[in-house]
């Protein structure tokens, strides 16, 4: 009998070390979870920091920028003498532009001219198919005839208006020319 008061004994020793060690274990959770609560209001702190120092930097941004807009308002009253323009400053149309202008002087150079042809449209190209949906003629087919005639008429009407003088210059290959369009519908 003298083996059970060892046993109980035993029984006894592993009970209080399980209550210690559960106890540790408690005590070890509790301080882990503190000690992330205190991380998290740690991070929160941060953030809260760098979204001060950003509003912080546009602030002295803005700040700076009004500055520099008095500054330069400061300047132009009193060295440049810049003002928005006033509704006597804008004209009607070209004809009014063209009055603003000076005649070319006899020594003045030609004005320069660009060269421009229609390149060759081949006749197994796609492009020789299409039909223009307004003319209903094949878009291969040259418009420089039209585009000559819609000039020469143009002279002879002395086309005053912008719209007329860029007609008379005539239009790209493979642009539809509104003009010819017009006289063919009269």
């Amino acid at each position: 009998m003298a083996s059970q008061p060892i046993q109980s004994g035993s029984r006894l020793r592993q009970v209080s070390w399980a209550a210690v060690l559960s106890g540790a274990l408690g005590l070890f959770l509790a301080l882990t979870f503190h000690v992330n609560a205190i991380k998290s209001e740690v991070r929160l702190a941060e953030r809260h920091i760098v979204a001060l120092e950003r509003e912080r930097l546009l602030l002295e941004t803005e700040f700076e920028s009004r500055s520099s807009q008095r500054q330069l308002a400061e300047w132009n009253a009193v060295e440049f003498g810049y003002v928005a323009p006033r509704s006597g400053q804008f004209l009607e149309d070209e004809r009014q532009l063209a009055t603003l202008g000076t005649p070319r002087r006899a020594d003045a150079p030609q004005p320069v001219r660009i060269a421009r042809a229609a390149p060759p449209v081949e006749e197994d190209s796609p492009l020789a198919d299409w039909v223009s949906p307004l003319t209903g003629q094949p878009l291969a087919a040259e418009p420089s005839e039209t585009v000559r005639e819609t000039a020469r008429r143009a002279a002879a009407k002395g086309a005053a208006s912008l719209a007329e003088r860029l007609a008379a210059s005539g239009p790209g290959p493979g642009a539809i020319d509104a003009a010819a369009l017009v006289e063919t519908a009269r």
